[in-house]
């Protein structure tokens, strides 16, 4: 008989752990609890003061900046139908709702203007700045190692100035983040009930390896990873990327465990649960995340199937509106398959995958001569999408480091957060001809900053290694970060609009392709 696991309870302390046991637990968290919330909660006041500060402002006279422009109206569209555009002229309704339904509450607690559209962002990216801390913490077993990754993700101008623009991306990279700590607290609890097998002697009772029982963290995450879906289409590639790491996960713990047949019992014991998970609640979650428009009679294309006359053909079976729903959405696909860049004239800071680990071309976002009182007769207002030169342009050699020390290491640290961070790389290089920008790197920039957390730890050193060791790795550490804060305080003026000269201006741009 296969026994199931119900509890994540930690082995009995009365009985001696085995080394599978122990392999399974490995280093426990960190025991300073409330200095880890002390860190994480004053670190999260910084960034929301960071965040909310001057949130109004830039605006274009009253109106939204950049593609803020898109999505700020049909949010507001959203706020006086109740949940859905109705614009069908527009035909630039080309995501899913959720995010212009967040933008949507900002507006309909300060209205239509930069507070209105921009509070949700800003709510999103102090949280991000919370999730990266405590993520950490539990990647490194470290409070200082989180409260430095919360530094990291504070200090970075993409992140930054993403959360103080009423558009989506931000919120990708908010629930996308959500989802990579929901499964890593799944995994710590899955080694958890593991260990509990090992120790009782029953984990190897049937060469599958025991049941784990109901997860709920897996869940959580297929929630967030649902949020994120129903945030932009590129949620799948997380979902994919994900999914593929939860298996990694079950077969690393199983194999920990004992199991004679890791493989074979991930596959019997867990893939269906995880792609219940990490695939059927998304789709669901993204189809309810339209229930405004389903239950509308003016949303966009709401009746297509209707007004055009399609003959169902195969499809008569499906209710009209979910018909309508995948023509609308097919008429999106091709959208995004046909907006490929012009040949003979570029968008003017269109930039293309292989530059975003660098950061090599940034994007404009407002720009306004002004007679503002900057110590020169011609003053510069400007915000500038650029990501902190000193973590961006370590990109390369994080990624570097990570793939050695994932692949010879086999350091599942390592590994976890590239697969966060290619989740929202890789998939751009499907289609290089498509207009692509660097606020689609929007989401990588967390995982950037866990990687360099984990290097960065390396550098520090254990305490075991001697004072003159850890000192040494202390000192370069606080060097690094020290140069991360003076790096942004840089980058300040030029990402938030403040009035500057301009040989300021022109100091800030310090790469040809930043121009």
């Amino acid at each position: 008989m296969t026994a199931v696991l119900t509890r994540p309870d930690q082995v009995d302390p009365s009985r001696p752990p085995t080394d599978r046991a122990a392999t399974l637990l490995g280093r426990p968290m960190p025991d300073d609890r409330l200095r880890g919330w002390v860190v994480t909660i004053v670190l999260t006041l910084v960034a929301a003061a960071t965040r909310f500060q001057n949130l109004g402002f830039p605006t274009d006279k009253g109106t939204p900046v950049f593609d803020e422009k898109h999505y700020v109206p049909q949010a507001w569209q959203m706020l006086r139908n109740g949940g859905f555009e109705d614009n069908a002229g527009y035909e630039l309704v080309v995501h899913p709702p959720l995010a212009k339904q967040l933008i949507a509450l900002g507006e309909w607690m300060f209205g239509y203007n930069g507070w209105g559209w921009r509070f949700s962002a800003a709510v999103a990216g102090t949280v991000i700045v919370l999730l990266t801390i405590r993520i950490a913490r539990r990647l490194t077993r470290s409070t200082l190692l989180g409260g430095i990754a919360g530094i990291l993700v504070i200090c970075d101008g993409v992140l930054f100035l993403q959360a103080r623009m009423g558009m989506l991306d931000i919120f990708i990279a908010l629930f996308a983040l959500a989802a990579f700590a929901c499964l890593l607290i799944d995994r710590d609890q899955v080694r958890r009930r593991l260990a509990v097998a090992v120790t009782e002697g029953w984990a190897d009772e049937s060469p599958w390896g025991p049941k784990l029982g109901f997860r709920w963290w897996r869940f959580a995450a297929g929630v967030c990873l649902g949020l994120t879906f129903a945030v932009k289409w590129s949620g799948l590639y997380y979902m994919a990327f994900f999914g593929l790491l939860v298996v990694g996960f079950d077969v690393a713990a199983r194999r920990a465990a004992g199991v004679p047949r890791p493989w074979l019992g991930t596959l019997r014991r867990d893939v269906l649960p995880a792609l219940w998970a990490v695939l059927a609640i998304p789709v669901l979650l993204y189809l309810a995340s339209w229930w405004a428009w389903f239950a509308s009679e003016s949303g966009t294309d709401r009746h297509y199937v209707e007004m055009q006359g399609i003959d169902p053909g195969f499809w008569a079976w499906v209710p009209p509106a979910l018909r309508s729903l995948g023509d609308y959405t097919m008429n999106v696909l091709h959208f995004h398959e046909t907006l490929v860049t012009p040949k003979n004239d570029p968008h003017p800071w269109e930039s293309k995958p292989w530059t975003w680990p660098m950061g090599l071309r940034p994007m404009l976002y407002y720009y306004e001569t002004s007679n503002s009182t900057c110590g020169s007769s011609n003053c510069i207002q400007a915000t500038m999408l650029i990501g902190t030169p000193a973590t961006w342009w370590l990109s390369l050699p994080m990624l570097a480091w990570g793939l050695w020390r994932w692949l010879f290491r086999f350091d599942w640290r390592y590994a976890a957060v590239l697969v966060g961070y290619l989740a929202g790389f890789l998939p751009w290089f499907t289609n290089i001809d498509r207009q692509m920008y660097f606020f689609y790197a929007t989401p990588m920039a967390p995982f950037l900053a866990l990687g360099l957390t984990l290097a960065l730890g390396q550098i520090l050193g254990s305490a075991r290694r001697g004072f003159e060791r850890r000192g040494t790795g202390l000192l370069v550490v606080a060097l690094y970060v020290g140069l991360v804060v003076a790096n942004f305080a840089w980058l300040w003026p030029i990402l938030n609009g403040d009035p500057i000269s301009n040989a300021r201006w022109q100091a800030e741009l310090w790469l040809p392709s930043w121009r």
